[in-house]
Formats: structure tokens, sequence, C-alpha cells
């Protein structure tokens, strides 16, 4: 039995990087969903203040998207996916990214 020392692997400063980029959720505009609606889903889903959420749901309605969340890609994924539970256009990515 050999009791000399292991030498393990360093992680990558990019894999260390990658991990902690936070995602987030982007709600997109769509012809279907009145504003006073898209403010409501803020308002209940996140807890948002009717002032927050009126404020994001005009970037979605005057940029054509807003980020609406920050967090880790599970979160996001949960956040995504109940944007679209309301009828909401909603997408994920890297904060990072354009």
């Amino acid at each position: 039995m050999s009791t000399s020392p292991v030498e393990l692997d360093e992680p990558e400063v990019a894999d260390l990087a990658q991990t902690a980029t936070p995602w987030v959720t982007i709600v997109w505009n769509d012809p279907v969903n009145l504003m006073s609606y898209v403010t409501f889903v803020f308002q209940t889903y996140f807890g948002y203040s009717k002032r927050k959420a009126e404020k994001l749901m005009m970037e979605v309605h005057e940029d054509g998207r807003s980020v609406v969340s920050t967090g880790s890609r599970e979160e996001m994924e949960r956040d995504v996916q109940a944007m679209h539970e309301f009828g909401l256009w909603a997408t994920l990515q890297r904060s990072d990214q354009p």
C-alpha cells in the first residue's frame, strides 16, 4: 500500500467563473397579454411592488424584453417555467451574454 500523497487537479479558472456567472430570466413582448396582466404576473409571482412590476412591464412593452430575475440556472429554469404557465414568453440565458 502506498502512503505517498495524491495530487489533485486544480479546477480551471474558466470553470470557476462559469459556475459563478448568474443566469437571467427574460420576458419578451408578445401581441397577446395586456400590460396590466404582465404587471399582475410580476407582482404575483416575484412579489415585486407595483412600481417595480410596472417598470419591468414597460421595458417589455417598449424595449421588447426585460430581465425580470437573476440567479442560478435552476432558479431561472423555474422562473421561465412559471412565466410560461402564466402565458408569457420567457427565456433564460447567462447574464454575461448580450
